[in-house]
C-alpha cells in the first residue's frame, strides 16, 4: 500500500524537495481511457441490475439515497464531507470523529462493510485516502462500492492521476464533481464524459469572466 500523504512544503522553503504526489491507484483495466474500462451503458446496466436485485434474499425495490459521504486521510484528517440528511453541526462533528476512529482502527484485511447504529458504512481505501458512504442497512453494499469507484474515476479523469494534494488545494472542484455525479444522495449522472465536461465548461466560463473583469475600462 502506498505510504501516507506527503507533507505540505511551506512557502519560502525552496531547499526542500517538492512533495511527492501520492496518486490514488485505480484497479488495472478500469478508469483509464483505452484500458477496457466499462462504458457508461454498462455502468447504467450494472446500477439497474443491482437496484432490482437488492441484497441477497431481499425483495426488489428502489434505491434509497446515501445519507452522507466522507473523505479522510490515514491520519484522520477530513478532506471532504457531503451530508444528504439534516443534522446539527455538533452532531456532524461527533459522527465524523466516531466513524473515522472506527474505520482507521480496522485491519486492512477485514470487510469494507461496517454495521453502525441503524445504518451501514461502506468504505474503500485509495492510497492514503478513505472514501466512506453511509447507507441504509437494506441497501446493496456492492452498488455503493461501485458508486465510490466511479467518483474516484471522475476525479482521476478531471485532475489526471489524482492525488490527495489535488483534493486539498482544489477541494471546491472535488465538491463540484460530486454534485454533478450525486444529487440528494442519489446518482444523477453516470457518464464520466458528461460530468467532467460540465466542470470544464464551468472552468472556462470562470476564466472568461475573470479575463473580462481584469480588462481596463476605457
Amino acid at each position: 500500500m502506498v505510504s501516507g500523504p506527503p507533507g505540505l512544503v511551506r512557502a519560502g522553503r525552496e531547499q526542500q524537495p517538492p512533495p511527492r504526489r501520492n496518486h490514488l491507484p485505480l484497479p488495472r483495466g478500469r478508469g483509464r481511457a483505452g484500458s477496457g474500462a466499462p462504458s457508461t451503458g454498462a455502468f447504467c446496466g450494472f446500477l439497474a441490475g443491482l437496484a432490482g436485485a437488492g441484497r441477497s434474499g431481499a425483495a426488489p425495490g428502489p434505491l434509497r439515497p446515501i445519507h452522507f459521504i466522507l473523505l479522510f486521510s490515514r491520519q484522520g484528517k477530513l478532506r471532504l464531507q457531503k451530508w444528504y440528511t439534516t443534522l446539527p453541526d455538533k452532531e456532524k462533528k461527533k459522527i465524523v470523529r466516531e466513524i473515522v476512529q472506527i474505520i482507521l482502527s480496522r485491519n486492512q484485511k477485514t470487510s469494507s462493510f461496517v454495521d453502525w447504529k441503524d445504518l451501514k458504512l461502506v468504505y474503500k481505501r485509495y492510497a492514503s485516502l478513505y472514501f466512506c458512504c453511509a447507507i441504509e442497512d437494506q441497501d446493496n453494499e456492492l452498488l455503493t462500492l461501485e458508486v465510490v469507484h466511479r467518483y474516484v474515476e471522475l476525479l482521476d479523469r478531471y485532475f489526471g492521476n489524482v492525488c490527495e494534494l489535488d483534493i486539498i488545494f482544489n477541494f471546491e472542484k472535488a465538491y463540484f464533481i460530486l454534485d454533478e455525479f450525486i444529487i440528494g444522495g442519489e446518482v444523477q449522472e453516470t457518464s464520466k464524459r458528461s460530468a467532467v465536461k460540465a466542470i470544464e465548461d464551468s472552468d472556462m466560463l470562470q476564466e472568461t469572466v475573470e479575463e473580462y473583469m481584469n480588462k481596463p475600462a476605457f
